[in-house]
């Protein structure tokens, strides 16, 4: 039996469903007054109330108040009443279909940062100048609501609620409708494997929802054996999709969804979520370490592909620390395997890795792989979250970058990376008490040990740390000119590189290697080929730019650092 997590409406009125499987008592409390809640046998506890838009409400577990953990939409901080939501409006987005995942071109962003504001309104009125460069989607760090102000949103505790600090309902409503009116995706980053560590109150309500036995960097896992489990993380999607007519989802480490029905839940909730309006385009991406191609096989659009990412890091900095460890033997010639064959790591034995990793995956279309440069994850868990441009030879970088535009995989860009920022991403957030200074202090012995540092570890909790990692949107000569090379990249993508995508794939790519840092690669389509010539640290490589009939990027940059692209269509 399916039941429905949080408050719907129906002929009846307003209904509030929650799973408290070992309570013996739960109420509803609507606007003061508590009225019991019907058990069913399943331990899933429901109530019919005269409730109106905007009345608040809590729920009594067994003596103890708490907001509901399905909560649409908080009245103040996440201990505070839940406030009943005006039912949905059902009405389709007139003319937005969604766009085919061929075309994509994802702006990872940060609501918070990204605009002096920080609000959904302000970050609205930037959209039309990323549409311009040729960025056709958008990429959200988590909405879900957390505790405090500041945070990059993986602290989550109320996954369905709006964080109140970025705008209302409204507000995001109209940011959707305002990028799908410049041809824009807006895709969700969504976190369904753990909760933050306050205001989870679901530990109270249903102990059931996690396994004790099992645990993750984040406390006991969730236990996704149970239908209500499944139920609470499907309907928090469907309620993302369908409410706010969003575009699709990016799953945060989905290699912690695992256990007894990881693998059938992975492959329902995909079905269930592109079922939400089968009128448009519904995307999914999963965030998965493992570097598997069962998800991919199973409903799921693509994967972040980090081994892209390593090899370009490593090759630029020299860096072997910790993930990049297996990455430092020969960067350049991994970065040969990733251009050829999407994935680096497909289980083979690896210097610097204990254990193999991952599967085959070259035979995956290359629309599979969402690669970057630079993410949230890899500047922000950086001690003084320097971005690549702050640790590398410029030059270089900006190759990188034009590789990671023209290369027919998907590509990822961070927020500001359009513009050549070097502003800082540095990891905060908005705790108190004991909480903080665990936060603090973890934070502080994580990087004790690298000498350069001193005691300059930022304090996550201080404003200032989170000042510092807003984006800096002066003009200048050097922005203007990352602004171009964007523009003419992603140009060069929609004319040439888009339509041998939407042929698909004739047969495997070849990446030939001259040297320590030179490559020369193909792509054989349906439709034609597309040709890339690089060099990423080699003088004298010999690289020549490449044109004749079709489309070409010329080339960029000088040696070392190089590289020139070219399509033939026939």
């Amino acid at each position: 039996m399916v039941h429905d997590w949080g408050g719907r409406w129906s002929d009846e009125g307003w209904t509030l469903g929650t799973w408290a499987p070992k309570a013996s008592e739960v109420a509803l409390i609507l606007n003061g007054q508590a009225q019991p809640m019907t058990r069913n046998a399943d331990g899933f506890w429901t109530a019919t109330a005269p409730a109106r838009p905007g009345d608040t409400y809590l729920l009594r577990v067994d003596g103890q108040e708490i907001p509901d953990p399905a909560s649409r939409l908080q009245s103040g901080d996440v201990h505070a009443p839940s406030v009943v939501v005006a039912p949905a409006d059902d009405r389709p987005q007139a003319g937005w279909r969604g766009r085919d995942w061929s075309e994509a071109v994802i702006y990872e962003m940060h609501l918070g940062t990204f605009t002096p504001q920080g609000t959904l309104g302000a970050a609205a009125e930037k959209l039309a100048d990323l549409a311009d460069l040729g960025v056709t989607a958008v990429e959200l760090m988590p909405l879900g609501q957390w505790q405090g102000d500041r945070g990059w949103g993986y602290d989550g505790v109320l996954p369905y609620a709006l964080h109140p600090t970025y705008g209302t309902p409204d507000d995001l409503r109209r940011f959707v409708d305002q990028a799908h009116s410049l041809g824009i995706m807006v895709i969700l980053d969504l976190v369904m494997n753990h909760f933050g560590p306050e205001g989870a109150y679901l530990h109270h309500a249903a102990p059931p929802f996690f396994d004790e036995a099992r645990h993750t960097p984040w406390g006991a896992a969730i236990d996704f054996s149970q239908p209500a489990v499944r139920e609470y993380w499907i309907q928090c999607a469907e309620y993302w999709i369908g409410e706010y007519r969003m575009d699709g989802l990016r799953l945060d480490a989905v290699h912690q969804i695992s256990g007894p029905g990881a693998k059938d839940f992975m492959t329902t909730f995909a079905g269930r979520i592109r079922a939400v309006d089968k009128s448009r385009a519904i995307h999914l991406i999963v965030e998965d370490e493992r570097n598997e191609r069962f998800l991919r096989e199973n409903g799921y659009d693509a994967s972040w592909n980090d081994d892209f990412h390593h090899a370009v890091h490593v090759q630029l900095t020299g860096e072997s620390d910790s993930y990049y460890a297996s990455f430092a033997h020969d960067p350049f010639g991994d970065l040969c395997l990733a251009l050829e064959r999407g994935h680096i790591e497909e289980g083979q034995p690896r210097p610097g890795r204990d254990e193999p990793r991952g599967e085959p995956c070259g035979d995956l279309p290359p629309t599979g792989f969402v690669n970057s440069t630079q993410t949230h994850d890899q500047v922000g868990n950086r001690a003084l979250g320097e971005r690549l441009l702050s640790l590398a030879d410029p030059q270089g970088v900006k190759v990188a970058y034009a590789l990671l535009l023209t290369a027919p995989y998907v590509p990822m860009i961070f927020m500001g990376e359009e513009r050549g920022a070097t502003t800082p991403f540095l990891f905060f957030a908005d705790f108190e008490g004991d909480l903080a200074k665990a936060v603090r202090e973890g934070r502080a012995a994580e990087f004790a040990g690298i000498a350069s540092l001193g005691s300059k570890v930022p304090d996550p909790l201080s404003p200032d740390t989170f000042a510092r990692s807003k984006l800096d949107w002066s003009a200048g000569a050097n922005a203007a000119e990352w602004l171009d090379l964007t523009a003419h990249a992603l140009a060069f993508r929609r004319d040439a590189v888009v339509p041998l995508l939407k042929s698909g794939r004739s047969r495997p790519a070849h990446v030939a290697r001259h040297g320590a840092a030179s490559a020369h690669a193909t792509w054989f389509f349906n439709a034609g080929t597309l040709d890339l010539r690089l060099s990423l640290g080699q003088a004298d490589g010999g690289l020549q730019p490449l044109g004749g009939a079709g489309f070409s990027l010329g080339r960029i940059g000088q040696d070392p650092f190089a590289i020139s692209v070219s399509a033939r269509l026939s």
